[in-house]
């Protein structure tokens, strides 16, 4: 049966008002165009609703994570919310919730389809050190619903603005939960150079008639892995040359 668009979206969109949001009939029956044409539509009802679109994410930039779950390129999201370093959480506002360790470029131009980072780079205003959180609402298996369910997104946290570092790639990543290392990375682990993820981000945005604009911002992709925020948890990520960012979640 072919695909109907605007009843995929309505049927999405009643599933979230009742707090479903991988709904179960439409388990294996997405491919990803289908998905992204979902996501877009659910989020510009959620705009229609009130909300403001800020920005756009890109994920599973790292080549073990698109292995394990069989997934072979990143994907997008949506960004509707930005939050500043330091803020706490309430164990009831997040949904089963994780944080992943990102630089967010805030564009000064407009960006338009391009093959390198040079091009990129000339578009960035400013970075941030940032946590992208996000909710664990579904199975993630079912990647398509993922997508569909704008990329499991919820907010970003972001740090203080710095010009950018010249060697991207080469920019170091701690991150502590309560004081402890969890976790070390750099900038090569996010396709080889965080400005990539913009380069790839114009060009797939072309497909479905968007664009990057001034003014956005764009969540490049986790130097680690993604970990759990639980209550009581205190989280701060450095990033060497451009800032710290933190986060809690009350106890």
């Amino acid at each position: 049966m072919a695909f109907d668009e605007a009843k995929a979206v309505e049927s999405f969109w009643q599933a979230r008002q009742r707090g479903e949001y991988f709904p179960r009939d439409w388990y294996d029956k997405l491919d990803i165009d289908q998905a992204y044409r979902i996501q877009l539509g659910l989020v510009a009802r959620r705009v229609s609703a009130g909300e403001r679109q800020i920005g756009w994410k890109v994920g599973l930039t790292a080549k073990a994570i698109q292995q394990q779950l069989g997934f072979h390129e990143p994907l997008f999201a949506c960004v509707l919310q930005e939050l500043p370093s330091g803020h706490i959480f309430a164990p009831a506002s997040l949904i089963q919730p994780a944080f992943e360790s990102e630089l967010c470029m805030r564009l000064a131009r407009d960006l338009r389809p391009c093959s390198d980072i040079a091009t990129a780079r000339a578009a960035v205003g400013q970075v941030h050190p940032a946590l992208e959180i996000i909710e664990n609402r579904g199975p993630i298996q079912q990647i398509s619903l993922a997508l569909a369910d704008n990329g499991q997104q919820k907010t970003c946290i972001l740090g203080g603005p710095t010009a950018l570092p010249p060697e991207l790639e080469q920019v170091g990543c701690t991150v502590r939960i309560n004081g402890t290392t969890v976790g070390t990375g750099t900038g090569d682990a996010v396709l080889g150079n965080p400005l990539n993820s913009l380069v790839w981000l114009a060009t797939k945005l072309a497909e479905y008639g968007r664009s990057l604009k001034a003014g956005e911002m764009v969540m490049t992709g986790s130097f680690v892995r993604q970990f759990l925020i639980t209550p009581g948890d205190r989280v701060r990520v450095e990033f060497s040359g451009v800032g710290t960012v933190e986060t809690s979640m009350s106890g």
